[in-house]
Protein backbone atom coordinates (compact mmCIF):
# COMPACT_ATOMS: atom_id res chain seq x y z
CA UNK A 1 0.00 0.00 0.00
CA UNK A 2 1.86 3.02 -1.04
CA UNK A 3 -0.10 5.81 1.70
CA UNK A 4 1.90 3.29 4.35
CA UNK A 5 5.12 3.10 2.73
CA UNK A 6 4.83 7.26 2.50
CA UNK A 7 4.04 7.45 5.78
CA UNK A 8 6.89 5.08 6.88
CA UNK A 9 9.30 6.97 4.73
CA UNK A 10 8.51 10.46 6.22
CA UNK A 11 8.91 9.13 9.87
CA UNK A 12 12.13 7.67 8.29
CA UNK A 13 12.90 11.29 7.45
CA UNK A 14 12.33 12.44 10.60
CA UNK A 15 9.08 13.88 9.58
CA UNK A 16 6.38 13.06 12.38
CA UNK A 17 2.92 14.28 12.85
CA UNK A 18 1.51 14.32 16.33
CA UNK A 19 -1.59 12.35 15.58
CA UNK A 20 -2.21 9.13 13.58
CA UNK A 21 -5.84 7.92 12.90
CA UNK A 22 -4.71 4.28 11.08
CA UNK A 23 -8.15 2.70 10.43
CA UNK A 24 -9.91 0.03 7.90
CA UNK A 25 -10.60 -3.11 7.20
CA UNK A 26 -7.18 -4.40 6.78
CA UNK A 27 -5.51 -4.71 9.97
CA UNK A 28 -1.73 -5.29 8.07
CA UNK A 29 -1.15 -2.03 7.18
CA UNK A 30 -2.11 -0.43 10.95
CA UNK A 31 -0.16 -2.95 12.61
CA UNK A 32 2.78 -2.13 9.65
CA UNK A 33 2.81 1.33 11.18
CA UNK A 34 2.30 1.11 14.95
CA UNK A 35 4.81 -1.02 14.83
CA UNK A 36 7.26 0.65 13.37
CA UNK A 37 6.17 3.85 15.46
CA UNK A 38 6.44 1.51 18.62
CA UNK A 39 9.73 0.12 18.11
CA UNK A 40 11.42 3.42 15.98
CA UNK A 41 10.78 6.70 17.06
CA UNK A 42 12.11 6.64 21.22
CA UNK A 43 15.55 4.78 22.24
CA UNK A 44 15.15 1.93 24.62
CA UNK A 45 16.26 4.55 27.92
CA UNK A 46 13.19 6.64 26.50
CA UNK A 47 10.94 4.29 26.19
CA UNK A 48 9.83 3.52 30.00
CA UNK A 49 8.74 6.87 31.09
CA UNK A 50 7.55 8.28 27.59
CA UNK A 51 5.65 5.35 25.74
CA UNK A 52 2.50 4.32 26.60
CA UNK A 53 0.37 1.37 25.16
CA UNK A 54 -3.15 1.64 25.74
CA UNK A 55 -6.04 -0.53 25.01
CA UNK A 56 -9.74 0.78 23.50
CA UNK A 57 -11.40 -1.55 25.82
CA UNK A 58 -10.22 -0.67 29.01
CA UNK A 59 -9.69 3.25 28.67
CA UNK A 60 -12.06 6.03 28.48
CA UNK A 61 -11.49 8.44 25.16
CA UNK A 62 -10.57 11.63 27.56
CA UNK A 63 -8.25 9.18 29.38
CA UNK A 64 -6.25 9.15 26.29
CA UNK A 65 -6.37 12.91 25.53
CA UNK A 66 -5.25 13.38 29.33
CA UNK A 67 -2.44 11.17 28.65
CA UNK A 68 -1.67 12.94 25.13
CA UNK A 69 -1.46 16.37 26.98
CA UNK A 70 1.47 15.48 29.18
CA UNK A 71 4.65 16.58 28.53
CA UNK A 72 7.74 13.71 27.72
CA UNK A 73 10.52 12.93 30.13
CA UNK A 74 14.79 13.42 29.47
CA UNK A 75 13.22 13.42 25.64
CA UNK A 76 12.18 15.04 22.91
CA UNK A 77 8.53 13.45 22.83
CA UNK A 78 6.54 11.10 24.01
CA UNK A 79 4.22 7.97 22.51
CA UNK A 80 0.52 7.18 23.16
CA UNK A 81 -0.63 4.36 20.85
CA UNK A 82 -4.63 2.92 21.53
CA UNK A 83 -4.65 -0.88 20.23
CA UNK A 84 -8.49 -1.77 19.60
CA UNK A 85 -9.44 1.99 19.18
CA UNK A 86 -12.56 0.57 17.25
CA UNK A 87 -13.80 0.40 21.03
CA UNK A 88 -13.75 3.85 21.79
CA UNK A 89 -15.97 3.94 18.37
CA UNK A 90 -19.34 6.00 21.05
CA UNK A 91 -16.78 8.12 22.04
CA UNK A 92 -14.66 8.84 19.17
CA UNK A 93 -17.85 9.88 16.84
CA UNK A 94 -19.88 11.33 20.05
CA UNK A 95 -21.05 14.82 19.06
CA UNK A 96 -23.05 17.33 21.36
CA UNK A 97 -24.76 20.60 20.70
CA UNK A 98 -22.80 22.15 23.91
CA UNK A 99 -19.52 21.06 23.40
CA UNK A 100 -17.22 19.62 20.77
CA UNK A 101 -16.23 15.98 21.01
CA UNK A 102 -12.88 15.49 23.39
CA UNK A 103 -10.71 14.25 20.48
CA UNK A 104 -12.29 16.59 17.89
CA UNK A 105 -11.10 19.57 20.20
CA UNK A 106 -7.99 18.03 20.77
CA UNK A 107 -6.79 17.40 17.28
CA UNK A 108 -7.38 21.35 16.39
CA UNK A 109 -4.37 21.75 18.75
CA UNK A 110 -2.83 18.72 19.51
CA UNK A 111 0.41 18.59 21.74
CA UNK A 112 3.17 18.79 19.51
CA UNK A 113 5.86 17.09 22.04
CA UNK A 114 3.24 13.76 21.70
CA UNK A 115 2.98 11.17 18.82
CA UNK A 116 -0.99 9.65 19.26
CA UNK A 117 -1.65 6.76 17.15
CA UNK A 118 -5.37 5.52 17.07
CA UNK A 119 -5.05 1.84 15.48
CA UNK A 120 -8.70 1.81 14.43
CA UNK A 121 -9.27 -1.27 12.94
CA UNK A 122 -12.12 -2.74 10.68
CA UNK A 123 -13.99 0.36 11.00
CA UNK A 124 -13.31 3.86 9.61
CA UNK A 125 -14.89 7.72 10.24
CA UNK A 126 -16.74 9.45 8.47
CA UNK A 127 -14.79 12.12 6.34
CA UNK A 128 -17.64 14.42 6.91
CA UNK A 129 -17.49 14.86 10.57
CA UNK A 130 -15.34 17.35 12.30
CA UNK A 131 -12.99 14.88 14.13
CA UNK A 132 -12.17 13.44 11.35
CA UNK A 133 -11.41 16.45 9.08
CA UNK A 134 -9.24 18.09 12.56
CA UNK A 135 -7.17 15.06 12.54
CA UNK A 136 -6.86 14.81 8.84
CA UNK A 137 -5.49 18.88 9.32
CA UNK A 138 -3.27 18.76 12.09
CA UNK A 139 -2.06 14.75 11.73
CA UNK A 140 -2.46 11.81 9.19
CA UNK A 141 -5.29 9.82 8.59
CA UNK A 142 -4.69 6.44 7.04
CA UNK A 143 -7.62 3.97 5.48
CA UNK A 144 -6.11 0.62 5.16
CA UNK A 145 -8.32 -1.17 2.39
CA UNK A 146 -8.99 -4.75 2.52
CA UNK A 147 -7.20 -6.12 -0.95
CA UNK A 148 -9.41 -7.98 -3.28
CA UNK A 149 -8.45 -11.78 -3.95
CA UNK A 150 -7.24 -10.72 -7.60
CA UNK A 151 -4.68 -8.07 -6.09
CA UNK A 152 -2.94 -10.63 -3.34
CA UNK A 153 -1.20 -12.52 -5.83
CA UNK A 154 0.73 -9.22 -6.90
CA UNK A 155 1.20 -7.64 -3.46
CA UNK A 156 2.99 -11.25 -2.69
CA UNK A 157 4.90 -10.18 -5.21
CA UNK A 158 5.82 -7.07 -4.42
CA UNK A 159 6.45 -8.38 -1.29
CA UNK A 160 8.74 -10.87 -1.47
CA UNK A 161 10.89 -8.48 -4.54
CA UNK A 162 11.22 -6.06 -1.35
CA UNK A 163 13.14 -8.79 0.94
CA UNK A 164 14.82 -9.93 -2.10
CA UNK A 165 13.41 -12.71 -3.27
CA UNK A 166 11.58 -13.33 -6.45
CA UNK A 167 8.21 -15.62 -6.61
CA UNK A 168 6.43 -17.81 -9.53
CA UNK A 169 2.89 -16.90 -10.57
CA UNK A 170 1.85 -20.59 -9.24
CA UNK A 171 3.42 -20.53 -6.10
CA UNK A 172 1.74 -17.16 -4.77
CA UNK A 173 -1.44 -18.56 -6.48
CA UNK A 174 -1.22 -21.50 -4.04
CA UNK A 175 -0.39 -19.00 -1.03
CA UNK A 176 -3.71 -16.59 -1.82
CA UNK A 177 -5.63 -19.86 -2.37
CA UNK A 178 -4.34 -21.54 1.28
CA UNK A 179 -4.54 -18.65 3.15
CA UNK A 180 -6.89 -16.12 1.70
CA UNK A 181 -6.64 -12.37 1.44
CA UNK A 182 -5.20 -11.76 5.26
CA UNK A 183 -2.09 -10.19 4.90
CA UNK A 184 -0.82 -11.29 7.79
CA UNK A 185 -0.69 -14.59 7.69
CA UNK A 186 0.45 -14.20 4.57
CA UNK A 187 3.60 -12.16 5.63
CA UNK A 188 4.12 -14.56 8.17
CA UNK A 189 4.67 -17.10 6.04
CA UNK A 190 6.68 -15.46 3.63
CA UNK A 191 8.75 -13.96 6.66
CA UNK A 192 9.45 -18.32 7.53
CA UNK A 193 10.51 -18.58 3.79
CA UNK A 194 13.04 -16.23 3.63
CA UNK A 195 14.73 -17.95 7.02
CA UNK A 196 14.62 -20.75 5.64
CA UNK A 197 15.68 -20.01 1.89
CA UNK A 198 18.81 -18.00 1.41
CA UNK A 199 18.54 -14.45 -0.44
CA UNK A 200 18.03 -14.23 -4.13
CA UNK A 201 16.26 -17.18 -4.26
CA UNK A 202 13.18 -17.92 -6.72
CA UNK A 203 9.92 -19.30 -4.13
CA UNK A 204 8.29 -22.00 -6.10
CA UNK A 205 5.76 -24.65 -5.97
CA UNK A 206 7.66 -27.25 -4.86
CA UNK A 207 9.32 -24.93 -1.83
CA UNK A 208 6.13 -24.30 -0.86
CA UNK A 209 4.79 -27.25 -0.31
CA UNK A 210 7.86 -28.45 1.51
CA UNK A 211 7.95 -25.48 3.42
CA UNK A 212 4.11 -23.93 4.36
CA UNK A 213 2.50 -27.70 3.64
CA UNK A 214 0.34 -26.97 0.65
CA UNK A 215 -0.04 -29.94 -1.85
CA UNK A 216 1.73 -28.34 -5.27
CA UNK A 217 -0.44 -30.88 -6.70
CA UNK A 218 -3.61 -31.64 -5.04
CA UNK A 219 -5.24 -28.08 -4.38
CA UNK A 220 -8.19 -25.99 -6.46
CA UNK A 221 -5.39 -24.10 -8.88
CA UNK A 222 -4.69 -27.57 -10.10
CA UNK A 223 -8.46 -28.89 -9.96
CA UNK A 224 -9.17 -25.16 -11.62
CA UNK A 225 -6.79 -25.94 -14.38
CA UNK A 226 -7.46 -30.00 -15.14
CA UNK A 227 -11.10 -29.11 -15.56
CA UNK A 228 -10.23 -25.89 -18.04
CA UNK A 229 -8.13 -28.88 -19.98
CA UNK A 230 -10.60 -31.23 -20.05
CA UNK A 231 -8.09 -33.85 -17.98
CA UNK A 232 -11.11 -36.02 -16.20
CA UNK A 233 -8.43 -38.62 -14.98
CA UNK A 234 -6.12 -35.82 -13.08
CA UNK A 235 -9.07 -33.46 -12.02
CA UNK A 236 -10.71 -36.62 -10.65
CA UNK A 237 -7.56 -37.91 -8.85
CA UNK A 238 -7.49 -34.14 -7.02
CA UNK A 239 -11.12 -34.67 -6.04
CA UNK A 240 -10.20 -38.52 -4.85
CA UNK A 241 -7.69 -36.72 -2.51
CA UNK A 242 -10.00 -33.93 -1.77
CA UNK A 243 -12.63 -36.03 -0.34
CA UNK A 244 -9.93 -37.69 1.94
CA UNK A 245 -8.98 -34.53 2.91
CA UNK A 246 -12.56 -32.57 3.59
CA UNK A 247 -11.18 -30.45 6.29
CA UNK A 248 -8.03 -28.93 4.31
CA UNK A 249 -10.28 -28.95 1.12
CA UNK A 250 -13.63 -27.56 2.30
CA UNK A 251 -16.03 -27.93 -0.98
CA UNK A 252 -17.32 -23.97 -0.48
CA UNK A 253 -13.83 -23.06 -1.33
CA UNK A 254 -13.61 -25.01 -4.26
CA UNK A 255 -16.79 -24.13 -5.63
CA UNK A 256 -16.45 -20.64 -5.01
CA UNK A 257 -12.95 -21.03 -7.52
CA UNK A 258 -14.52 -22.85 -9.82
CA UNK A 259 -17.39 -20.30 -10.05
CA UNK A 260 -15.15 -17.27 -10.43
CA UNK A 261 -12.87 -19.14 -13.28
CA UNK A 262 -16.12 -19.91 -15.35
CA UNK A 263 -17.44 -16.60 -14.86
CA UNK A 264 -14.22 -15.35 -16.19
CA UNK A 265 -14.77 -18.05 -18.88
CA UNK A 266 -17.60 -16.33 -20.04
CA UNK A 267 -16.05 -13.21 -20.34
CA UNK A 268 -13.45 -13.93 -21.78
CA UNK A 269 -15.82 -15.38 -24.55
CA UNK A 270 -17.60 -11.93 -25.56
CA UNK A 271 -14.13 -10.26 -25.62
CA UNK A 272 -13.69 -8.58 -28.80
CA UNK A 273 -10.00 -8.90 -28.49
CA UNK A 274 -8.56 -11.85 -27.28
CA UNK A 275 -5.29 -10.46 -27.14
CA UNK A 276 -2.41 -11.62 -23.69
CA UNK A 277 -2.50 -8.36 -22.30
CA UNK A 278 -5.90 -7.15 -23.26
CA UNK A 279 -7.25 -10.82 -21.27
CA UNK A 280 -5.06 -10.37 -18.24
CA UNK A 281 -6.55 -6.86 -17.67
CA UNK A 282 -10.09 -7.69 -18.60
CA UNK A 283 -10.46 -11.00 -16.34
CA UNK A 284 -7.94 -8.87 -13.80
CA UNK A 285 -5.02 -11.89 -13.59
CA UNK A 286 -1.67 -11.89 -13.93
CA UNK A 287 -0.95 -12.85 -17.63
CA UNK A 288 0.53 -15.92 -16.71
CA UNK A 289 -2.87 -17.38 -16.03
CA UNK A 290 -4.47 -16.03 -19.53
CA UNK A 291 -3.28 -19.62 -21.39
CA UNK A 292 -5.83 -21.35 -18.67
CA UNK A 293 -8.58 -19.38 -20.52
CA UNK A 294 -7.56 -19.76 -24.13
CA UNK A 295 -7.70 -23.58 -23.20
CA UNK A 296 -10.74 -23.54 -21.79
CA UNK A 297 -12.94 -21.43 -24.13
CA UNK A 298 -11.67 -24.15 -26.45
CA UNK A 299 -13.18 -27.09 -24.54
CA UNK A 300 -16.22 -25.26 -23.03
CA UNK A 301 -18.44 -23.12 -25.85
CA UNK A 302 -20.37 -20.06 -24.12
CA UNK A 303 -23.63 -21.48 -24.07
CA UNK A 304 -21.88 -24.40 -21.89
CA UNK A 305 -20.15 -21.96 -19.85
CA UNK A 306 -23.48 -21.05 -18.78
CA UNK A 307 -24.97 -24.28 -18.13
CA UNK A 308 -22.04 -24.71 -15.60
CA UNK A 309 -22.37 -21.78 -13.72
CA UNK A 310 -26.00 -22.92 -13.00
CA UNK A 311 -24.25 -26.20 -12.31
CA UNK A 312 -22.13 -24.65 -9.74
CA UNK A 313 -24.81 -22.78 -8.15
CA UNK A 314 -27.24 -25.89 -7.76
CA UNK A 315 -23.99 -27.37 -6.20
CA UNK A 316 -23.55 -24.64 -3.96
CA UNK A 317 -26.96 -25.11 -2.27
CA UNK A 318 -26.72 -28.55 -2.21
CA UNK A 319 -23.26 -28.71 0.09
CA UNK A 320 -25.21 -26.14 2.17
CA UNK A 321 -27.56 -29.10 2.70
CA UNK A 322 -30.63 -28.33 0.79
CA UNK A 323 -31.79 -30.96 -1.55
CA UNK A 324 -28.30 -33.17 -1.25
CA UNK A 325 -29.99 -36.70 0.38
CA UNK A 326 -27.28 -36.85 2.74
CA UNK A 327 -24.30 -37.11 0.65
CA UNK A 328 -21.13 -36.52 1.74
CA UNK A 329 -19.34 -33.01 0.27
CA UNK A 330 -16.48 -35.48 -1.37
CA UNK A 331 -19.63 -37.04 -3.04
CA UNK A 332 -20.93 -33.79 -4.40
CA UNK A 333 -18.11 -32.52 -5.67
CA UNK A 334 -17.58 -35.74 -7.60
CA UNK A 335 -20.96 -35.80 -9.30
CA UNK A 336 -20.55 -31.88 -10.08
CA UNK A 337 -17.12 -32.74 -11.88
CA UNK A 338 -19.28 -35.40 -13.83
CA UNK A 339 -21.86 -33.42 -14.75
CA UNK A 340 -19.49 -30.80 -16.13
CA UNK A 341 -16.76 -32.52 -17.72
CA UNK A 342 -19.14 -35.20 -19.57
Amino acid sequence: MEEANRIIADLKKGIIKPIYFLMGEEPYYIDYISSYIDQNLLSEEEKGFNQVVLYGRDVKLDEVVSQAKRYPMMAERQVVIVKEAQDLSREILATSDNKKNVLEAYAENPQQTTVLVFCYKYKKLDKRKKVYKNIAKTGVVMESKKLYENQVGDWIRKAMSSRGYTIEPKAALMLVEFLGTDLGKISNELDKLTIILPKGSTITPAAIEENIGISKDFNNFELRKAVGARDVLKAHRIVNYFSQNPKDNPMVLTITLLFGFFQSLMTYHGLPSKDKNTVAKALKVNPYFVGEYVTAAQHYPMKQVSQIINLLRDADVKSKGVGAYNLSQGDLLKELLVRIMN
